[in-house]
């Protein structure tokens, strides 16, 4: 039996974060995690739409008609959007029913915006990028909030060789990972391409794909599955598919690799570095603003396979400087990423807009 939504009173919300996607992406993912923190420091945000969990604070379509009345204590709701088809009933609520709302719109893409995305951002009344380069796309003011993650869901695991047998991995093994959707646009095939080149001459790692082919990426991931096979590595370069407890995956690992050819923003190093692990990231999305070149992982040209073999292998010769950028990768994510964070400037943007 499906679970009943956690229904709210609009009366008792300052905050609507419209979610009108139903497919799981990273700005669903975003507002799931987010979402629970603010209402901890006192946001009063609730979601609307589908395609979130039902613990969450959800407003009904029914009950928007009290946004003619604003919360008590201030003179307009936030609607916070993170799409073109979020922003622009937002514009539909404001000019043309008058509702006391403010707009704000997050902006994650890293490429010019069509005219129409363009004529949407204008209307805003406030615009949030998520990095510098983001932020360098945009033709209108914003303030950058970069995103956050929850280090305790993402922690060092207490004994790694326990956290390998809890997934099904070989304890007297280690292990390097690349976590995400399997496609092309995600350098799936740059990291098997890499691991292929560099685990014969480690024979004591081995390597870890967790992520979902969808059907039409399907021939893609079969075609490496092949290629790994022809090696001789299909003990060692292991796809292990789709997992919901990913957090526990990370703790089994000692390097991770993001290889991406495009990315928007991109949590996984964040993710590996709050959870111990150094990083090699190409430079897209967000990486080479969270990724301390040399201090909690490395940096290099996307596409670049002979960088990334050269990078992974100087780590795998070198334990200690993984457990030295490890423990600074925890450090810098807590200090500088904590989901609390980006929150809180949240918070603060809302308050300068609305009150």
């Amino acid at each position: 039996m499906p679970k009943t939504k956690n229904n709210v009173d609009l009366d008792e919300i300052h905050v609507i974060a419209p979610n009108f996607k139903q497919r799981l992406s990273g700005v669903t993912s975003t507002i799931i995690q987010l979402v629970p923190v603010q209402n901890r420091l006192g946001q009063k945000v609730a979601v609307l739409g589908p395609g979130l969990p039902s613990d969450l604070p959800h407003l009904r379509f029914r009950d928007l008609w009290k946004l003619w009345r604003p919360p008590e204590g201030h003179t307009h709701r936030v609607w916070h959007a993170r799409r073109n088809i979020e922003m622009l009933p937002g514009i539909i609520l404001r000019d043309l029913l008058r509702m006391p709302l403010k707009l704000v719109f997050t902006s994650a893409s890293q490429r010019k915006h069509s005219g129409w995305t363009k004529f949407l951002i204008r209307q805003m009344d406030a615009v949030i990028a998520t990095s510098a380069k983001t932020s360098a796309y945009l033709e209108v003011p914003n303030t950058v909030v970069m995103h956050g993650i929850d280090c305790e869901t993402f922690r060092p695991a207490e004994d790694k060789a326990e956290a390998k047998r809890v997934c099904g991995l070989a304890p007297n093994l280690r292990y390097i990972g690349c976590f995400g959707r399997v496609r092309h646009q995600k350098g799936t095939d740059l990291f098997v391409d890499a691991m292929i080149a560099a685990l014969p001459r480690h024979p004591g790692w081995a390597a870890i794909v967790a992520g979902r082919a969808t059907p039409q990426h399907q021939a893609f991931e079969d075609e490496l599955k092949a290629k790994v096979a022809a090696a001789g590595l299909a003990d060692r370069i292991l796809f292990v598919g789709e997992h919901t407890d990913i957090a526990n995956w990370y703790r089994t690992l000692d390097l991770f690799i993001a290889p991406q050819r495009w990315e928007g923003f991109g949590l996984t190093p964040l993710e590996a570095m709050a959870t111990g692990v150094p990083v090699v990231a190409t430079d897209v999305g967000a990486f080479s603003e969270l990724v301390i070149q040399g201090e909690t992982g490395t940096v290099i040209p996307a596409g670049d396979l002979p960088g990334m073999i050269a990078a992974a292998s100087a780590l795998l010769e070198d334990p200690d400087v993984i457990d030295q950028q490890g423990r600074s990768g925890r450090r810098h994510v807590t200090q500088r990423f904590a989901l609390e964070g980006e929150a809180t400037s949240l918070g603060g943007l809302y308050r300068r807009v609305a009150i």
